[in-house]
């Protein structure tokens, strides 16, 4: 072990689910997904300093309750490093938020990804972005997508990462509604509604193959009449704001919108930043937005911005 860094400075992003495909449960109990992440270009800022403590500060660009506490996947992650490698360092944990609080895009997971990162080069660790995936994954799915970034396809639970090649510009609306999902009470409703139809869940779900078609030509139209998310009318069920965000977005010529992950943030495709500014302005005139956020598609993983 190294002597490592005083100060390390780390941004990760935000993501959508492009596709989400819910299946069975697996032997621990957990969902079995398809599911094509892209990264977006807002990003969490995480600052690590040595101390002789372990605590966080958050100050957030965007509305929300951050917990500070024991619960908050920043911390988790530190203390995931501590006793996986029984270590007694403490650190400052200082988060600059961008990504909505809670809205599905995987907040959390790209502050204990950038956590991971940061704290492997304070403490010296030098492990290496597969160890730093793999201890992610046992955080969340989401966390090791953060690290990787761009687009990728993942399956399992959804740790399970493959890079997808894309062409072109994806400019997206990340349109915010406002109000809270439970990650866990959205699946919960899934399978009620599953049940309900007398649906089975798929053993191995499967994704659009026209939209891995889209991504790699470039082919913004066809990306958009291949969004899906299965746990879309789950999210519509238990949050009534949504589905008439969705129906507004297409009704105001953007290419395609879904509910990003477990909600409640909508992801809203459309053909430029022009357009985006466009339907942004309708929505938030109807009044069924909180407020919207213009990004690009496609962002790099969690990477390394200061040293010293």
């Amino acid at each position: 072990m190294s002597a490592g860094w005083d100060r390390v400075v780390v941004r990760a992003p935000g993501k959508i689910n492009l596709s989400l495909a819910v299946g069975a449960l697996d032997d621990r109990g957990y969902h079995r997904l398809a599911t094509l992440f892209q990264a977006v270009d807002l990003y969490e800022t995480v600052t690590v300093t040595r101390s002789a403590d372990l605590r966080l500060e958050v100050d957030a660009e965007v509305p929300g309750e951050v917990p500070l506490d024991s619960s908050n996947l920043a911390l988790r992650a530190a203390e995931l490093l501590r006793s996986e490698y029984d270590l007694d360092e403490g650190a400052a944990l200082h988060i600059r938020k961008q990504v909505p609080v809670a809205g599905g895009m995987g907040g959390g997971s790209a502050d204990a990804a950038a956590v991971l990162v940061a704290l492997d080069r304070l403490w010296g660790l030098g492990l290496g972005s597969e160890r730093l995936r793999q201890l992610g994954s046992r955080l969340g799915a989401d966390v090791p997508f953060a690290m990787l970034g761009h687009t990728a396809l993942g399956r399992g639970n959804g740790g399970d990462l493959t890079t997808v090649l894309t062409h072109g510009d994806w400019t997206w609306l990340l349109a915010v509604p406002g109000g809270h999902l439970s990650t866990p009470e959205v699946y919960r409703r899934h399978d009620e509604l599953a049940l309900a139809r007398g649906r089975a869940l798929a053993e191995h779900p499967e994704l659009d193959e026209r939209q891995l078609q889209a991504l790699s030509s470039g082919d913004a139209q066809l990306l958009g009449q291949t969004l899906h998310n299965d746990l879309q009318p789950a999210a519509f069920a238990l949050h009534p704001g949504l589905e008439p965000l969705v129906e507004h977005a297409e009704q105001a010529g953007a290419l395609g919108a879904l509910v990003s992950g477990s909600g409640p943030t909508v992801a809203v495709l459309v053909a430029d930043e022009d357009q985006a500014h466009s339907v942004a302005s309708l929505l938030t005139a109807d009044g069924v937005v909180e407020s919207c956020l213009a990004a690009r598609g496609s962002a790099p993983g969690a990477s390394v911005l200061e040293e010293s």
